[in-house]
This record gives C-alpha cells, structure tokens and sequence, in this order.
C-alpha cells in the first residue's frame, strides 16, 4: 500500500525543521555538460583537437531485426549493428577559425577543390581519411570527468554553415555529419560499460 511519505512528514511542521531529506542518488548528468575531442589521425595537425560544441545529437545504435516466421509464431533474433549519424554544431568562432579546422577535416572525405575521395587514404595518401577516434567527455558539475562517449573509425559526411541572416541576433554556427564504425561507452577511469 502506498503511503503519503511527505504529507506525513508536514503534519507538525514548522519552516526549516523536520522536512524529509532529498534524495540526490538519482540527479541526472546535464545536457550541457560535454566536450568533444578529436584524434589527430582525423585533423592536419600533430596534436588532438577539441572544439567548442554547441550542440551534439544523440549518439547511438541499434540492431536490425531478423524475423523467422514459424507456423503459429513470430520470432525474432539480432542481426546487423547499424550506428547512427551524429550531427554536431559548433561556433563560428572567430579566434582559431574552427570553420577552417573543420573544412580541412572535411577534405580527407571528399576534396571538392581536387575531386578526390579519401585524398589521405593509401596508396595516394600519407594517412587515413578515418579517424580511429572522436570522444565526447561527459562532465560533472565542477568540469571533472564523469564518463564518455567513445566512436572508432570516424569520418565527416557533411559540412554546412548556418544560414547568413541579418534579422537574427545569435552567433554563426557550423554544423557538421559523422559517420563510424562502431562506439563504446565508458565511465571516467575508462572502464567500458
């Protein structure tokens, strides 16, 4: 039988003495609270990147349905893994260009300059045009590192700058599409989940 825990709790009550404790166990991580770091195998540069994000989208995958019909039944097993889009929109910002940062990332995809795919691929190329990894760090409340989200054999699919709009009063933002090949969930010490 359900019991009115709290009414009972107020049925003396004076302010700031005897109120029930709040649970905090079940506080939720903030949806603001991530970064997103690229590998160097994915950048030009030497070093890994990390870039302001202003918006990530869900990141995730899910596995397709086999149907085995029976007589009288239907049942179904697991059959291929298929991961999803993700679609990040950065900030134009105007210190560091990550526009630009973003456009060299997308020309080891396709070169729209040169015409060539995969440019950084060998035999041509002296890398890979897929990254081995894209992380986005999910963070606690004071910035430490709670857990993150990890993506292997990652590539950018598109690129797009925000519309250009006189009538708005809000920063430029670059959006841009990657696609992988498989992810992993992982809490801070690394450990996947």
């Amino acid at each position: 039988m359900a019991q009115a825990i709290y009414k009972g709790k107020r049925t003396n009550w004076s302010p700031g003495i005897d109120l029930p404790a709040i649970s905090t166990d079940l506080d939720s991580v903030r949806a603001y609270q991530f970064e997103v770091h690229f590998d160097s195998t994915m950048t030009n540069r030497a070093e890994n990147l990390t870039l302001a994000a202003k918006q990530v989208s869900q990141v995730g995958m899910s596995v397709e349905d086999i149907v085995i019909d029976r007589v009288n039944d239907r049942v179904y097993y697991p059959g291929k893994p298929t991961p999803e889009e993700i679609t990040i929109t950065f900030d134009n910002l105007i210190k560091d260009e990550p526009s630009a940062e973003l456009w060299s990332i997308f020309q080891n995809t396709y070169d729209p300059i040169t015409g060539t795919l995969s440019a950084k691929a060998p035999p041509a190329g002296s890398g890979q045009f897929k990254a081995q990894t894209m992380t986005i760090y999910q963070l606690t409340n004071d910035q430490s590192l709670r857990g993150f989200i990890q993506c292997h054999g990652v590539w950018m699919k598109s690129w797009k700058a925000a519309e250009f709009n006189y009538s708005t009063n809000e920063f430029h933002t670059i959006e841009a599409t990657f696609r992988y090949d498989f992810m992993g969930v992982a809490d801070k010490s690394g450990l996947i989940l």
